[in-house]
């Protein structure tokens, strides 16, 4: 009997004939159905179908039945309403699945990253001299919109903008410290009441409140600047051959004389000076501690008293009460 026509009815392909040499180089036989894997003939192979004989290759249009795999097993069916059905195992029962993240992510990342965007936002944002940042601009732009800060907004908490901040603090009652936390971001939302604390005062005016180390600049009877302030320190000096004791007079005064920028006497220089008695003014330094520390001028940052000297003219009345802790 020849060979070639009792096997023509099974053969792959003519090359894979009993005894013969396929493309794949080993001898094919009835049995050997595996598949030629990814480096086989990549030619059309008849398919088994289910009366046992083979017939074409599906081609790409020919789609499968929902639900069909290749190694048998069920997989999930998308219904008409576009979800997704159970799998079910060789026993027809459902088997359970986890929960499959979307396309392109990372579910466990995801949660982390919930997890943590939640702690964050649940922590008060507290800031510190020092710091940089979009959240010192914030702060900054929130203290200048105060009219607590006149410096620039660079996002560095300098000590221009400390400054601004013991004054909001001064203003509020709070503790005077660097560091910025709820409160002060709290405060920065309310508007300030208070009292005056001169009754009956013009409308235009500057208050200095030497108890609480704190200038107030008012127009139109609304506070317009606040400044934190060093005034005399209450000591006896003696300085260059001028001796006297370091104290802030209280009282009802005008401004009557402005020197712009520095000037330099016989006790240091001083900054855009507004006088109001004497020698005493109103004046910017490089040195404001958190303490009374000048011969009895009251002392500004240098930011602040730019503004300062830009909006009090000669003739402002300025009230200076209370006494030092």
């Amino acid at each position: 009997m020849n060979v070639q026509s009792a096997t023509a009815g099974w053969l792959a392909h003519p090359d894979d004939r009993p005894g013969s040499h396929g493309r794949r180089g080993a001898a094919k036989n009835a049995d050997d159905r595996r598949d030629p894997g990814p480096d086989g003939d990549r030619r059309r192979r008849p398919w088994p179908v289910a009366d046992g004989r083979r017939g074409p290759l599906p081609t790409i249009d020919e789609r499968r039945a929902p639900g069909s795999r290749t190694d048998g097993r069920r997989s999930p069916v998308t219904g008409p309403d576009g979800r997704r059905g159970p799998v079910t195992g060789p026993d027809g029962r459902p088997v359970a699945q986890a929960p499959v993240p979307a396309e392109g992510t990372d579910a466990e990342h995801e949660l982390v990253d919930d997890a943590e965007a939640e702690e964050v936002e649940s922590k008060p944002l507290i800031l510190h001299p020092g710091d940089r940042g979009s959240e010192v601009v914030k702060l900054q732009r929130r203290l200048h919109a105060g009219r607590y800060y006149f410096g620039p907004v660079n996002g560095r908490y300098d000590e221009q903008t400390k400054f601004a901040v013991w004054a909001l603090q001064k203003s509020r009652r709070m503790p005077v410290k660097g560091a910025v936390g709820p409160k002060e971001w709290s405060a920065l939302e309310r508007p300030l009441r208070r009292r005056p604390m001169v009754e009956g005062a013009p409308a235009d005016r500057v208050e200095v409140n030497l108890g609480a180390q704190l200038l107030t600049v008012y127009r139109d009877r609304r506070p317009v600047l606040f400044a934190h302030i060093s005034s005399g320190a209450q000591i006896p000096y003696c300085r260059n051959g001028h001796c006297g004791n370091a104290v802030t007079p209280t009282g009802d005064f005008r401004v009557y004389r402005r020197a712009p920028g520095w000037t330099t006497g016989p006790l240091g220089s001083m900054y855009n000076s507004l006088y109001i008695v004497g020698g005493i003014a109103l004046h910017g330094s490089t040195k404001v501690p958190l303490r009374p520390a000048s011969h009895g001028c009251v002392r500004l940052p240098m930011t602040t008293s730019k503004r300062l000297y830009q909006i009090v003219q000669i003739g402002e009345p300025v009230y200076v009460r209370g006494k030092i802790r």
